[in-house]
């Protein structure tokens, strides 16, 4: 179901690090926010200062010639309000890895079994289990917004690998409406660095989708004082239906009723 390439053959065969004692984690307390917006490559952002959801805004994933002709298709979505990104409706998990860059807080929580990677905007949780476990076996895992997530700790740094995506339908990078396949896995790094900023560096591997490994770095800075992650729901209070005819999105007013709907002339 999920082919393993060569990140994922390689983590396969590594050997397993004893689970660390509760003091020999790293101290990522705190609430923590993305830094540099929330358009995925911003090293290949076009323009340089676009914002992912800015019409005709694009990144440059190593895509095959197919899927950069899809990309192309959704950017002129993007660019006409019709790109079906079903997270804008607070309906779906966001997935990963657009987990890594939304905006709102984060809490990076490790534990002796398991780190939490918990965000304020959804909310969103992405679960690494570090126990020593596998991937789940190709005839029980099943295509998620975030995937199956298992890794190990090398030193303050935890690397761990998520296959089980759920591809095409579902994996959505961001706003510009970059998308992989179901075939893709990510190898992410993530610790604290020495300047006191978090960093996640991640690697996919689509060999569906792209052509060559595709590599970002997100960065984190801390909230100063006693923050606290706040729980709310984004479809509270929902003021952009979206038309199932012409797959349009609403505004709505506060007599419930759009307020962008173009009147019929005379």
């Amino acid at each position: 179901m999920f082919r393993k390439t060569k990140i994922v053959a390689a983590w396969l065969t590594s050997s397993l690090m004893a689970v660390p004692a509760m003091a020999q984690l790293p101290d990522w307390s705190g609430v923590w926010t993305l830094v540099g917006g929330t358009l995925y490559d911003r090293a290949t952002a076009e323009p340089k200062n676009a914002l992912a959801g800015d019409p005709g805004a694009r990144e440059y994933p190593p895509y095959t010639p197919e899927w950069e002709e899809k990309y192309k298709r959704n950017i002129a979505k993007v660019a006409a309000d019709r790109f079906p990104d079903p997270i804008t409706m607070c309906g779906v998990p966001v997935g990963f890895p657009r987990l890594l860059q939304v905006v709102d807080g984060y809490e990076f929580v490790p534990t002796q079994k398991q780190t939490w990677i918990l965000t304020e905007n959804g909310p969103n949780v992405l679960r690494v289990y570090t126990d020593g476990r596998k991937h789940l076996a190709e005839d029980v895992i099943w295509p998620t917004y975030t995937g199956d997530s298992v890794g190990k700790w090398e030193g303050d740094t935890l690397v761990f690998t998520t296959i089980g995506l759920r591809g095409e339908n579902g994996t959505i990078i961001d706003r510009t409406g970059a998308i992989i396949s179901d075939q893709a896995h990510g190898l992410t790094r993530l610790r604290k660095r020495e300047d006191g900023m978090m960093e996640a560096r991640i690697t996919i591997e689509d060999p569906v989708a792209l052509t060559r490994p595709w590599t970002v770095t997100k960065t984190y800075k801390k909230v100063p004082g006693d923050a606290r992650i706040m729980d709310y729901a984004c479809a509270e209070n929902n003021r952009n239906p979206v038309d199932p005819l012409t797959g349009k999105t609403y505004t709505l007013g506060s007599d419930g009723k759009p307020i962008d709907v173009e009147t019929p002339k005379e």
